[in-house]
C-alpha cells in the first residue's frame, strides 16, 4: 500500500494527518495485543472532520498506515521530544501504558529500519517537497498538522486535555502574528476550552519542518476526541457534535491563508 494519500492545492497551506491511518503490516498486525488491535491511539476520522481543507485551497497529505508500524510525528533517531511519558518511533506501549505488543512478537530492527525507508522516509519527503513547492509558487508555505486525541489519559497529562491545543515549539515554528491569529479564533468562540503551547506543543513534524527564517510556518494542533467522536471503540465519528468544532477549525485555517 502507498505510505500516504496526497492531493495538491492551490493555496499556501498544506494539511497533514500523519496519525489517521490504520493500515497494517503483516509483522504488526499478527504481533498486537488484543487492546492493541482496535488501534486506540489513532487519529480517528480527521480526513472527515476536514473535508473542507481542500476546498479552502489547502493541499492536503494523509497518512496511511497506523502510527503501531512506525509514528511519522517522532523523529527517525528516535530521540524523546518530551520529558513526560509519551511514546516512541516504533510504540511498545498504548498511551495507557498498557503493551502494544505480545511478548517477543514486535518487528524485528531489520524490518522497522524497512518502515523508516518505506513509509517514515517518503511522508517527510512529501512534506518538505511540497513546501518547496508552495514557496515558489507563493513566497512562503504554512503547515498544518493535525492531531486529535482521547481527552483524558491520566499517564500523559492531569486531567481533561482542552478542546484545542496550538503547539508553536514554545514560539520557534512560526511567526507570532500567525499564533496570535489562531488564538485570537479560539478567543472569539465559547464552546471549546483551548490553549497555546501546553502539554502539545508540537511534534518532529512541526519542529522539523517550522522554519520562519526560511519562510516555513508549522502549527500543530491537538484536538480532545469527546467533541466529535466517542472515544471508546467501535469510536463513531459524531456529525452533530463534530459541526461546530469544523466551523472553528475552518476559521483556524482561514486565519492561517490570512497571513499569506
Amino acid at each position: 500500500m502507498k505510505p500516504f494519500y496526497f492531493k495538491q492545492g492551490t493555496q499556501p497551506l498544506l494539511v497533514s494527518i500523519p496519525h489517521a491511518g490504520t493500515q497494517l503490516t503483516p509483522e504488526v498486525e499478527r504481533g498486537l495485543t488484543a487492546e492493541a488491535a482496535v488501534l486506540p491511539d489513532t487519529d480517528w476520522h480527521l480526513p472527515l472532520l476536514y473535508d473542507f481543507a481542500e476546498e479552502l485551497g489547502a493541499s492536503l497529505l494523509v497518512a496511511n498506515y497506523s502510527r503501531f508500524v512506525v509514528d511519522l510525528n517522532r523523529p527517525a533517531d528516535d530521540t524523546p521530544l518530551y520529558t513526560t511519558a509519551t511514546t516512541g518511533l516504533f510504540p511498545e506501549t498504548l498511551f495507557d501504558g498498557r503493551p502494544v505488543f505480545h511478548p517477543g512478537q514486535a518487528p524485528d530492527s531489520a524490518t522497522r529500519q524497512r518502515y523508516i525507508e518505506q513509509i517514515w522516509q517518503p511522508y517527510h519527503q512529501q512534506i518538505a517537497s511540497e513546501l518547496s513547492r508552495l514557496k515558489a509558487l507563493h513566497g512562503q508555505a504554512f503547515l498544518y498538522d493535525a492531531h486529535s486525541i482521547a481527552s483524558v489519559i491520566p499517564r500523559l497529562f492531569d486531567g481533561p486535555l482542552p478542546d484545542i491545543n496550538i503547539g508553536t515549539n514554545d514560539g520557534r515554528s512560526c511567526d507570532p502574528a500567525i499564533s496570535a491569529a489562531m488564538c485570537a479564533v479560539c478567543g472569539e468562540q465559547n464552546a471549546f476550552s483551548w490553549v497555546l503551547n501546553g502539554r502539545f506543543k508540537g511534534g518532529h513534524i512541526t519542529r522539523h519542518h517550522g522554519s520562519p527564517a526560511q519562510q516555513q510556518q508549522a502549527v500543530q494542533i491537538e484536538l480532545a476526541q469527546l467533541n466529535y467522536m466517542d472515544e471508546t471503540p467501535p469510536f463513531t465519528y459524531r456529525a452533530e457534535r463534530a459541526a461546530e468544532l469544523k466551523r472553528v477549525l475552518k476559521q483556524l485555517l482561514q486565519a492561517m491563508l490570512a497571513q499569506a
